[in-house]
Formats: C-alpha cells, sequence, structure tokens
C-alpha cells in the first residue's frame, strides 16, 4: 500500500511539472486603418510555435485581428521582461 501511494505521488507531481504555463509573444495587424500590435498570451495545451499560432490565430481574429507572426513561446521566467512592451495587449487575448 506504501508503494502504491508513493507511485501516486510521484504520478501527481510529474503531472503537475508537465502543465507548466505556456505563453507566446506575437505581433498582429488590424486594417482600414493599419494597426499594428505586439502582444502576449497564454498558450494552453502543446507548448509550441504551431499550437500558438492556432490558438491565437482564432482568439485575434473573433477581435478583428490578424495574426502576423508568433515570435516565440515561453514560460513563466520570460512573463515579467515582457509586460511593458506589449502594454494593453499583456494577456489579453
Amino acid at each position: 500500500m506504501k508503494q502504491l501511494s508513493l507511485s501516486f505521488m510521484a504520478l501527481m507531481l510529474s503531472t503537475t511539472v508537465l502543465q507548466a504555463a505556456c505563453y507566446a509573444d506575437y505581433k498582429a495587424k488590424q486594417d482600414n486603418p493599419l494597426r499594428l500590435h505586439y502582444g502576449v498570451a497564454e498558450v494552453d495545451g502543446d507548448c509550441s510555435v504551431g499550437s500558438a499560432e492556432t490558438q491565437l490565430g482564432d482568439r485575434l481574429a473573433g477581435n478583428g485581428w490578424q495574426l502576423l507572426n508568433v515570435l516565440g513561446v515561453f514560460d513563466d521566467a520570460g512573463l515579467d521582461e515582457r509586460k511593458d512592451s506589449a502594454g494593453e495587449y499583456f494577456l489579453r487575448f
């Protein structure tokens, strides 16, 4: 029983580590008139540029923006250094 309990705890800890927060920084635009913005958004699931492109493309389009590109993905460690640059688009989408 003790062995089973330890195995369960190890599984729970590894699951928590695998579900670390993931963020992407991106550039987007609107037309007529042309507007550009740089933003930071949280990414669910797979922490990859491809996953971020899919999720952000949909989120931004629903608000009249077109995703230009995802610059990269990162974890909590990179969040604070991007906050000022993203301004009002920090974790907005």
